[in-house]
């Protein structure tokens, strides 16, 4: 059923995205490579995060969403109905804008997806190798019983990517994960998704240019027509489309807000 032997983990044919009557994003053909960190860049509104959240089925749970075309995760199009979305979300997990810890301790923070899908194992050593892989542990190993809110904003994006990673997941996906953030902790989340990259395929969207720019490997630009339906105007290699794409629109895009 999965083609595990494809460089591309994820793959998208013909997507088209609906709100209602509202035509969100159309006919998007994307291939994300495996280990490599995917930005999705472009104007507010041309539907990046839209994209994004098609990529773990987020959008089912918008009732007016309708999605067109075909999501494959190693071949398989996971919006086929023989196929659990839950299943799809333990195995593409998600990191949000702004970091949302649950009121629990930090232990039960990163230990509570694992618990609610059966895990078996030692507890005590996922929760311990999910807050290093998070670069958090030498920060919380003394207070493990602390509750998530009592950390920095920094700390706590860093709690939810630890939160994210303990259910073994092979895709990560970040909306805006530094949006919230001071430049520091901005920063560390940054060395962080470069560090992850060796072990999990990042997809990330950012207003952030500069920071696309430093921790990408390929860029996607979208933009919106005149409808103000979005679509993806330009893929490729992160350092060709920041210095030769081949899209004037990209390039009035990329030059003007570098100003």
């Amino acid at each position: 059923m999965m083609n595990t032997s494809s460089p591309y983990v994820i793959e998208t044919q013909d997507l088209n995205v609906f709100y209602g009557d509202f035509h969100a994003v159309k006919n998007v053909q994307l291939r994300i490579e495996k280990h490599k960190i995917t930005a999705l860049i472009g104007p507010s509104g041309c539907g990046k995060s839209t994209v994004l959240r098609c990529f773990n089925r987020m959008n089912d749970f918008i009732p007016t969403a309708r999605i067109q075309g075909r999501v494959l995760f190693h071949g398989k199009n996971i919006y086929d109905p023989d196929v659990d979305p839950v299943q799809v979300r333990r195995r593409i997990g998600m990191v949000f804008q702004k970091p949302n810890p649950f009121p629990k301790s930090i232990y039960d923070n990163v230990a509570w997806g694992a618990k609610i899908n059966g895990f078996r194992g030692d507890l005590d050593q996922l929760v311990e190798e999910s807050l290093r892989r998070a670069a958090l542990w030498d920060e919380v190993k003394d207070k493990l019983d602390a509750n998530g809110y009592s950390l920095s904003g920094g700390q706590q994006q860093r709690l939810c990517i630890a939160r994210a990673l303990a259910v073994k997941p092979e895709v990560i996906l970040m909306d805006e994960p530094t949006s919230a953030l001071d430049p520091i902790a901005s920063l560390r989340i940054e060395e962080l998704m470069v560090q992850l990259a060796e072990e999990y395929t990042i997809i990330v969207v950012t207003h952030n240019m500069q920071q696309a720019a430093r921790v990408s490997d390929y860029t996607a630009f979208f933009t919106v027509d005149e409808h103000r339906t979005g679509y993806l105007e330009e893929f490729g290699p992160t350092p060709e489309i920041f210095t030769t794409p081949k899209s004037r629109i990209t390039e009035d895009y990329i030059t003007g807000r570098f100003g």
